[in-house]
């Protein structure tokens, strides 16, 4: 953390985040989660596509790449650190479960917080558990640039795009993680 600020940590488990938070982060970076095995060869040939054609750079990775690049990699934005990346992909599909694949995606939410808890107490003053769509979007909106977004103070590009997300969330099908136990959630 830069000096001077405060690191605020309040990691929950998966169960006690609402579930307008887990479609959020699935209607916008990753509608395909819970039916691929860590890459969306999709997404990923249209990234190429478009970042050949020079149109502005596009990620084609999923929340299980990003959570590997995350957890297990330097931020480098190298052809090395994407086989490494690709390497923990492989190995987090095989041994988590979706849940857990989200559970740690949810860790890093913005500035000097990490777990969604810290800015659903933070900002909205609430516990994760309580999390309306629309601060649920929010918070989304941050996910792929917690440095240099404050949910606290949203721009118009943030606004905008918390209601993209609003949008795609309503059209995502049900939300179902297998429980450690066997049973499932649902939305």
């Amino acid at each position: 953390p830069e000096e001077g600020l405060r690191v605020r940590s309040n990691w929950v488990p998966l169960r006690k985040v609402a579930m307008p938070m887990v479609r959020a982060v699935i209607a916008t970076e990753d509608n395909h989660f819970l039916s691929h095995r860590g890459f969306d060869w999709d997404a990923i040939d249209r990234a190429l596509d478009e970042n050949r054609e020079g149109k502005r750079l596009r990620g084609g990775s999923t929340i299980s790449q990003q959570t590997a690049k995350n957890v297990f990699c330097l931020p480098a934005r190298t052809w090395l650190r994407k086989g490494v990346e690709a390497w923990f992909t492989v190995l987090i599909e095989t041994f988590w479960s979706k849940r857990r694949i989200m559970e740690v995606y949810l860790i890093e939410t913005g500035r000097n917080m990490y777990g969604v808890e810290a800015p659903a107490r933070d900002v909205y003053g609430k516990t994760a558990a309580e999390l309306n769509a629309y601060e649920a979007s929010m918070i989304a909106t941050v996910l792929p640039n917690p440095l240099r977004r404050d949910m606290a103070a949203p721009s118009g590009y943030m606004v905008r795009r918390a209601a993209q997300v609003r949008s795609l969330m309503g059209k995502l099908g049900p939300i179902e993680f297998d429980r450690p136990e066997g049973g499932k959630d649902k939305d």
